[in-house]
């Protein structure tokens, strides 16, 4: 759907008019499950994306990809400063990765080692006052940024990854969460547009987080700004682009443990760059589980607009395009079903979260938040300051899309004091808290005591079946992920 067209948003909306009526006749009664938990824009919200995201007959990838990439401009109180990351001579970034993920394995996984290529991204800051309308002015790229960086007014990068199932989406959907973040830290935000499956498969996306990170710490000739230290960025992103925030710390973590005696380095545009721990990483409702075996994309789809998996009997595979399947052909849209425990692609398969700088992750009541609940907990137990917050009875990405709920504003408030404190220098210690729908009454919980009765064993032995499944046939490749 193209969303600055009304015509499009009518014929999308208008066959799901008497369905939103009965869900509204049901909220106001009181006959829905959830009418005491949200209020009735909530209800709506909630179930019409729902219905996009469950159609009986779903659309070929390529196709979906295509309707979520349409750039709808740049207007309003942004500023946008579009760059891109030039390939550099040397193979050091992508091998170095590529020996990560190897030393990381557990056997039999298998993958194409991704080729390095330029990374597009913008720098996204808040531009103060100019109203919604008010359209993007004619300058430069280097002349937009120039202005951006004289309304920043903290040490805060966030280098932002999207989400979107690691298929849709990009930096241009993104421009009002960027934005946002922008406004509320004083900062500015790097928002990359990582190279996406299916024609992308693993580790492409990643190693564009990486070629990002890179770009920060040591910019080419050419580039806009100046070095940026590692103490003043912190990795952000939601739904799949917490799955590359994870990631990409794990790829860190696994560095420095090969290289104990001395900082890791890789070679970029001819130099030797450290590759220090950001200040911080802030996954939004992160992906951490690409098998999707935990207990809540069940227990918890009531609350939720993810598909859920039992109502996908019927659909194992997306139709057939110019995009999917691929060739040679593969289970999974991101990667080969071998690699979907390892940790890199699903970062709730990473056993060592030792030396781990902090971590914030904030979830809903959604199907994903039992992975984000293991995560935080094994990061807890491991001596990692980590900050779990747990909001009663709200979806996937529900700060992100709610704006009017205090709870979504709470969560979103939180998720920038994290990155002011952590850039700040601030210390960081482990809490959790779970918030209550509408009261927004915050019990305290123990994070390393979350989601006690699965063990890490329970947990490995779910992820393999799992990927078993899904390299047998038996569990389709339309798992959870949207159907548009």
């Amino acid at each position: 759907m193209d969303a600055s067209s009304p015509a499009a948003i009518i014929k999308v909306v208008l066959p799901k008019v008497p369905f939103l009526l009965q869900a509204a006749a049901s909220h106001t009664l009181g006959l829905s499950s959830t009418s005491s938990k949200w209020d009735l824009r909530t209800e709506l919200i909630v179930k019409f994306i729902r219905s996009l995201m469950t159609s009986p007959e779903p659309t070929p990838i390529g196709k979906q990809q295509r309707m979520t990439l349409k750039d709808p401009g740049i207007k309003g109180p942004i500023w946008i400063s579009k760059i891109t990351v030039p390939t550099p001579e040397e193979d050091d970034v992508s091998e170095t990765l590529n020996n990560v993920i190897d030393a990381l394995k557990e056997g039999g996984e298998v993958y194409s080692p991704a080729i390095i290529a330029p990374v597009e991204a913008e720098w996204t800051g808040y531009r103060a006052g100019v109203d919604k309308h008010r359209h993007r002015l004619d300058l430069s790229e280097a002349q937009h940024y120039d202005r951006l960086m004289k309304e920043v007014t903290s040490d805060i990068t966030v280098l932002y990854f999207h989400g979107g199932a690691l298929f849709l989406m990009d930096p241009a959907s993104h421009r009002p969460t960027c934005m946002r973040l922008a406004k509320m830290t004083g900062g500015r935000c790097l928002s990359v547009r990582y190279r996406l499956a299916p024609k992308h498969a693993f580790p492409a996306a990643l190693l564009d987080a990486l070629v990002a990170y890179l770009y920060l710490l040591s910019p080419p000739p050419g580039s806009y700004h100046d070095p940026v230290p590692a103490k003043h960025i912190v990795f952000a992103g939601d739904s799949a682009g917490g799955n590359l925030c994870m990631a990409l710390l794990q790829f860190i973590l696994q560095l420095h443990r090969s290289s104990p005696s001395k900082p890791p380095t890789i070679r970029f545009h001819g130099r030797d760059v450290e590759i220090p721990l950001p200040a911080g990483v802030a996954p939004n409702s992160g992906w951490m589980d690409l098998t999707r075996c935990m207990p809540s994309i069940v227990a918890n789809s009531h609350y939720d607009y993810l598909p859920v998996p039992p109502s996908q009997d019927a659909i194992k595979h997306f139709p057939k395009d110019d995009l999917w399947p691929t060739d040679p052909p593969r289970g999974d849209l991101y990667c080969e079903t071998s690699m979907l425990c390892h940790p890199l692609v699903s970062p709730l398969a990473a056993k060592d979260w030792k030396g781990t700088c902090p971590v914030w992750l904030g979830y809903g009541s959604e199907c994903l938040t039992d992975e984000g609940r293991i995560v935080a907990r094994r990061v807890a137990q491991q001596g990692g300051n980590v900050i779990w917050q747990e909001y009663d009875a709200m979806p996937h990405c529900f700060s992100l899309i709610f704006e009017h709920l205090p709870g979504g504003v709470m969560c979103f408030e939180s998720w920038v004091q994290f990155m002011k404190d952590v850039v700040k220098g601030r210390a960081i210690e482990t809490h959790g808290l779970f918030i209550a729908a509408k009261s927004l009454k915050e019990t305290v919980v123990d994070v390393r005591k979350l989601l006690e009765d699965v063990s890490d064993q329970d947990v490995n032995e779910l992820m393999m079946e799992a990927r078993v499944k899904r390299s047998t046939g038996e569990e389709g490749e339309t798992k959870v992920l949207p159907r548009l």
